[in-house]
């Protein structure tokens, strides 16, 4: 028996979300339905609606969330009805061959839900007021107060621990501060610059500040984005209006560049200059999410004769079913600023308001907190 909930669903790009009742299945062998409590408003997501990433319509988006179990299908033994869990827009089978490498961001299960919006067994569990069926959004859909999905896509964090702050975790933070600690490996003492201060480019910065860089070098377009970057570690800031970031970065490091780039605003142009800023033997790293058709134009010389290494990170490049557990217990020791990352709560009826915000650059990250 079907279950009516409140649901941000997107017909076509380019137009706003329309906010619906829509029917939600009970979970199947091996899913479950996952009361959601807050969800994440994340740039990802935008993409979508702007109609840079290509997905089948309607679908439900949201990937970056918390709630409480509801329903469990048959099969299910990790989670339990009553439980509180952050969701996993990365769903994995934990058998492949990068599930037992320890890269289950890059399984096969993830990666086809990610693209054609459906279930592991190609079906979906979502139908608005007409009976037609409605897509997923990275197995996850957190724009549902109510959602089925598989139990790979859930982990089960402790009650005490608050819907919101699990919510950020989910997505913003791992991605963030995985970057620094799993995919570049920031040593103490270094230098850092972060192209794109959002919600995950503030955690690449404060993940650099945790891991000990001497300086950390914060790069937007939005001049009220330094106050946010300093908050959270950032030494210096460049405000890519003034001028050549690029020139920048090096002018504060002696004319070198920086041991360690991101690129986390998702752009070929911020590609190459994160690429352009790094010195002589340093790592660039490209976390920000892009078009389907954006290029960048990197110098391949400087691979080979400046040995510079770049290379991309998915979800932190870490594995979340662990490090997620992780990172709440790094913020109750108080390591992890959490906090200071929410900037505006929503209901779900404004999350088109909330995401005219976002485009606007005036949050670090807004919450749609559900009732």
């Amino acid at each position: 028996m079907s279950t009516l909930a409140a649901a941000a669903v997107l017909y076509e790009a380019k137009k706003p979300l329309s906010i619906e009742q829509v029917r939600v299945l009970p979970p199947q062998k091996g899913e479950v339905t996952v009361r959601m409590k807050a969800a994440g408003v994340c740039h990802s997501d935008l993409h979508v609606m702007n109609g840079d990433l290509s997905m089948p319509m309607p679908i439900i988006l949201g990937h970056e969330g918390s709630g409480v179990i509801e329903a469990v299908g048959e099969g299910v033994n990790s989670v339990e009805i009553g439980d509180h869990v952050i969701l996993v827009w990365r769903g994995s089978c934990g058998k492949c061959e990068y599930c037992s490498s320890g890269r289950p961001a890059l399984c096969d299960m993830g990666t086809a839900m990610r693209f054609t919006g459906l279930m592991p067994d190609g079906t979906t569990r979502f139908q608005n007021a007409a009976g037609d069926s409605i897509r997923h959004y990275a197995g996850v859909s957190a724009f549902s107060s109510l959602s089925t999905m598989p139990e790979a896509s859930v982990v089960k964090i402790p009650k005490e621990f608050s819907f919101e702050k699990a919510a950020l975790i989910g997505c913003g933070v791992i991605t963030g501060v995985g970057a620094v600690e799993r995919a570049a490996k920031v040593q103490p003492n270094s230098t850092v610059a972060v192209i794109g201060c959002g919600g995950i480019g503030l955690n690449i910065v404060q993940g650099a500040r945790m891991a000990g860089a001497r300086q950390i070098i914060a790069v937007d377009k939005f001049p009220r984005k330094e106050a946010d970057a300093r908050q959270f570690g950032a030494t210096d800031y460049i405000d890519v209006n003034a001028g050549d970031p690029v020139q920048a970065i090096k002018d504060l490091t002696d004319g070198k560049g920086v041991d360690y780039a991101f690129e986390s605003y998702g752009s070929g142009k911020t590609a190459e200059q994160a690429f352009d800023a790094t010195k002589k033997g340093g790592i660039c790293v490209m976390v920000g999410i892009t078009s389907a058709a954006d290029r960048a134009a990197i110098n391949v010389n400087q691979l080979v004769y400046a040995e510079k290494t770049l290379r991309g990170s998915l979800y932190g490049s870490t594995q979340p079913r662990t490090d997620l557990l992780l990172l709440i217990g790094m913020h109750q020791h108080g390591r992890l600023m959490l906090d200071e990352l929410i900037t505006k709560r929503y209901p779900l009826a404004g999350i088109n308001e909330a995401y005219d915000a976002l485009q606007r650059g005036e949050v670090a990250r807004s919450l749609i907190v559900f009732e």
